[in-house]
């Protein structure tokens, strides 16, 4: 059963959980590699023991070579898992998902956002071309969309965005399998299609280009192992308009998207399908977070739950993803994530060209790509820009940024 905790006035929990130790002698001994319940700093009364050093996944390649003699169960224990923080915007997630990561020392991945575009290896701001450019080259992200939601970019740019996410999440499951660290996301690429949804039902999406999101992302979402645990700040659409005005980001104050109808919507597709749908797999948490919590207190409720509870059954879907009976098959997911993310994000290109919107002229693109590859620090891969102050490249073969290595 869902655990489903609310925190305000009052506290109330689904079920009590029972103590992981009573399951234990009936799940196999590989099932046992993530073992009992998520443990906080506190409870345990210091620093988390490392049993098998991390291994170095953004220097080097893991093969199958590298598996005979690097195994990846043993790295697994209590804490090897990935836990989203999800709510409707201005809710408190990046500090409560900070502050959650810290008591449970795993590895905090803030919220992606179109900065990972256009701010280049360097430093440069990509955004300055864009007087250079066509409109339907040019940039576009949040503080846009909020001040121009019905323009044509934005069905581009809430595809990146779930781009972004999905990337940042292989990014994740890289590293909870190498280093045995887990991992709390601000949101993740799984709540994506809330925004999508909403964006249809406020005109700022059309059909068209909804119908080639949702095909990208039935083509790439199965990729993925699901989270263990999804915890959800509610906040009423009232608490989020004043927070928002409290804020008092112009772009966020003045917006023409942030009306009730686009909040509710939000709250609605959060509520009856996103969380309706990942409960089949991960354990959920939802807490009224309209006033704020208390951090502590949710650490206790993660500590509750017994995961191992999920391993006993192996029909169940809860935690089917995270299954695996052999230490290969470790392996194999351990390769797929660290070395085949180049594949994976290839399974974006879906061929549609019958949404104006996504579609580019060959003259703009040809305009686009003369800007942008001329760039500073653009020209040629990093690392290669003497340009860009990059020395030691009498030996290296120069390999123009725009083609493939």
């Amino acid at each position: 059963m869902t655990t489903i905790i609310r925190v305000g006035v009052v506290r109330l929990c689904s079920r009590n959980a029972a103590p992981s130790f009573l399951n234990t002698q009936s799940a196999s001994p590989l099932a046992l590699t993530q073992n009992r319940s998520i443990m906080g700093k506190t409870m345990r009364g210091g620093p988390r023991p490392i049993k098998v050093p991390p291994y170095p996944y953004k220097e080097k390649n893991y093969n199958v070579f590298n598996s005979f003699f690097d195994k990846t169960s043993p790295r697994m224990d209590e804490n090897s898992k990935i836990i989203c923080v999800e709510g409707p915007i201005a809710a408190g997630k990046s500090k409560f998902a900070k502050e959650l990561a810290d008591e449970l020392e795993m590895c905090y991945m803030p919220a992606v956002d179109m900065d990972l575009v256009y701010i280049n290896s360097y430093g440069y701001d990509m955004r300055k071309l864009d007087p250079q450019l066509p409109e339907l080259c040019r940039s576009y992200d949040a503080t846009n969309f909020c001040r121009e939601p019905t323009h044509p970019l934005a069905a581009q740019f809430q595809i990146r965005m779930y781009m972004l996410k999905f990337e940042q999440y292989i990014d994740a499951l890289q590293h909870v399998l190498s280093t045995g660290q887990g991992v709390v996301l601000d949101r993740c690429c799984y709540s994506d299609f809330v925004f999508a949804e909403a964006m249809l039902r406020n005109g700022f999406l059309s059909s068209g280009a909804h119908s080639v999101y949702h095909e990208i992302r039935q083509n790439t979402i199965h990729e993925l192992l699901k989270p263990h645990l999804v915890i959800y700040l509610d906040c009423h659409v009232d608490a989020v308009k004043q927070r928002i005005k409290a804020r008092n980001l112009d772009h966020e104050v003045n917006s023409k998207v942030f009306t009730d109808a686009y909040l509710k919507d939000i709250e609605m597709y959060y509520k009856q399908h996103f969380l309706k749908d990942i409960s089949t797999h991960a354990e959920i948490l939802i807490y009224d977070w309209w006033a704020g919590g208390d951090t502590e207190v949710v650490v206790e409720d993660i500590e509750r739950i017994d995961f191992d509870q999920f391993e006993v059954d192996h029909h169940d879907k809860k935690m089917k993803d995270w299954r695996f009976p052999l230490e290969s098959l470790w392996g194999e997911a351990r390769i797929k994530y660290c070395n085949q993310k180049g594949v994976m994000m290839n399974l974006f290109n879906v061929p549609r060209f019958d949404v104006p919107e996504l579609v580019r002229s060959a003259e703009d693109g040809k305009v686009w790509r003369d800007v942008w590859f001329n760039a500073p620090g653009m020209q040629y891969r990093p690392g290669y820009n003497e340009d860009m102050g990059d020395t030691g490249l009498l030996f290296k073969a120069k390999v123009p940024y725009n083609e493939p290595m």
